[in-house]
């Protein structure tokens, strides 16, 4: 496989404001003067992290997601992030992944954010979404996922695993630890992209978008700031961790089963 390149763009976000949004990463898209495989865009990256899905949804033929389509074209890039997809009489959180050749695939948020009501107002994915650009083998999520190990766990024999999100500061410590854990417990590279500044619920982000290694290690973060960096992921490194420690080779068997109940909500920050 060649080296994969990907662009990590951590912005403030524009509370439920989808065209201020998409013309805001618009010019931060055009402003990456290397070429890049992968652009990755935060959790709701066209309203930030609302729980007013009937005000703000999209049809998967709208507004963003043909933006979408122009800007992957235009880049000759894969972009990818979530937005609120409005399908059948359902709203959900929605990963796109979309092409440069304006084909795409997508994940429904399987994990719900109960704290702050989103299983009430979202509908749950049941479906992973393993998709391969330049031969390596990818699994996207959405924020929440990365606390449920099993509903992640590399069963696929992925190489990367990707989080969207919109990850408040009071708990940041959690989201740079637990992507820690994920990329040493599924021997992959881990991505994450997340939102900063104060959003329309008075929340703050401190971002600590990163990239880290197979094993655990971080190789580049941006705190407190809106930058886009890039990662460029080398197959080398991850053959030597799994070929040395081939932990992944006795992994459990298993098969995963309905979610549990769901709390009731409070008035805590997301880990949307």
């Amino acid at each position: 496989m060649q080296d994969l390149k990907i662009a990590l763009v951590q912005a403030q976000l524009h509370w439920e404001d989808i065209d201020a949004n998409l013309s805001m990463f618009g010019k931060k898209i055009n402003a990456i003067t290397e070429h890049v495989d992968i652009i990755v865009l935060p959790e709701m990256f066209s309203t930030g992290f609302s729980m007013s899905p009937s005000k703000l949804y999209e049809t998967i033929d709208g507004k963003a997601v043909n933006w979408m389509k122009a800007t992957a074209a235009q880049a000759n890039a894969t972009i990818t992030g979530s937005l609120i997809i409005e399908e059948n009489g359902h709203y959900y959180n929605r990963l796109i992944w979309m092409r440069p050749d304006g084909s795409f695939e997508i994940y429904n948020k399987r994990h719900l954010f109960s704290m702050a009501g989103e299983e009430k107002v979202f509908s749950p994915g049941d479906k992973k979404l393993i998709v391969t650009v330049n031969g390596w083998k990818i699994c996207p999520m959405v924020c929440y996922d990365l606390r449920f190990p099993v509903w992640i766990r590399n069963v696929e024999n992925y190489d990367v695993l990707l989080f969207v999100a919109n990850w408040p500061d009071k708990r940041i410590e959690h989201w740079r630890k637990l992507l820690q854990a994920r990329a040493i417990e599924n021997q992959c590279f881990v991505v994450g992209v997340n939102c900063v500044g104060k959003d329309g619920n008075d929340i703050d982000y401190s971002g600590r978008s990163m990239w880290v290694n197979s094993q655990g290690e971080i190789q580049d973060e941006i705190i407190h700031e809106e930058k886009t960096i890039i990662a460029t992921l080398n197959e080398d490194s991850l053959i030597f961790t799994r070929r040395y420690m081939p932990f992944l080779d006795d992994r459990d068997s298993f098969e995963i089963k309905a979610s549990g109940n769901r709390g009731q909500g409070s008035e805590l920050a997301p880990d949307a």
